[in-house]
């Protein structure tokens, strides 16, 4: 019974780090983060990513074009680049780590231990990953947050909103987190389930008929 449901959370588990892993990978580099409908011209639609801007116009035309220099963007999508990129490298090495950890997988089959730790290390990067997609997510939607609610800018001046970015980088964060847990939670249930290692014991002495020692043949020789 533990076993099916260890096998079931690892199922699981590797399920949602999949599709948070390629969820983040397509929140990286997708120009959607924000987007911006202007009053004046309601014919384009501005959205911004960590990589381009780009137009829509209403004919279906799509012209982007990339950020300037790096030390010149805002800081929060300076720190988005840089953790995002970090999120799809620990969520290939969690892939590439639980993989050989799972119980259906042949490979170190006779070192349980190993699984386990492998299983561990894995849904601990999945984890990291998660919160390193989370964290500038966050961050950028708290500011598009305070832009647009900032008395300071005259209302005639078009806002910036979400994209559908992210929500789809809140989805995959929670994604990539919640198979760390599973994960987690199944290798702990294989340790629990691993049998002791035999202690090694002493054999007991050979014991004479009256419960005494027999006497070595050296010693033997020696009273004759």
């Amino acid at each position: 019974m533990a076993g099916s449901w260890r096998a079931k959370a690892q199922a699981g588990g590797m399920l949602l780090a999949l599709l948070g892993w390629v969820s983040s990978c397509v929140t990286t580099f997708v120009p959607l983060w924000k987007s911006l409908n202007l009053d004046l011209n309601e014919l384009e639609v501005w959205t911004m990513g960590l990589w381009q801007v780009c137009i829509a116009r209403e004919e279906g035309a799509v012209e982007c074009r990339a950020h300037g220099s790096f030390l010149a963007l805002p800081p929060e999508l300076r720190v988005s680049r840089l953790l995002m990129c970090l999120s799809n490298g620990l969520g290939l090495l969690g892939c590439l780590l639980a993989a050989p950890g799972l119980e259906g997988w042949r490979a170190c089959e006779d070192r349980p231990g190993l699984k386990r730790r492998l299983l561990l290390a894995g849904g601990a990067a999945f984890g990291m990953a998660g919160m390193a997609t989370l964290a500038p997510v966050s961050w950028v939607a708290y500011n598009t947050v305070l832009d647009f609610w900032d008395d300071t800018v005259p209302d005639i001046v078009p806002r910036w909103e979400f994209g559908e970015a992210t929500f789809l980088g809140w989805f995959a964060g929670a994604f990539l987190a919640a198979s760390g847990l599973l994960l987690a939670c199944s290798a702990r249930s294989m340790r629990t389930a691993m049998p002791p290692a035999p202690t090694c014991r002493q054999p007991p002495a050979a014991r004479g008929p009256a419960g005494g020692h027999h006497p070595h043949p050296k010693n033997a020789d020696l009273v004759i």
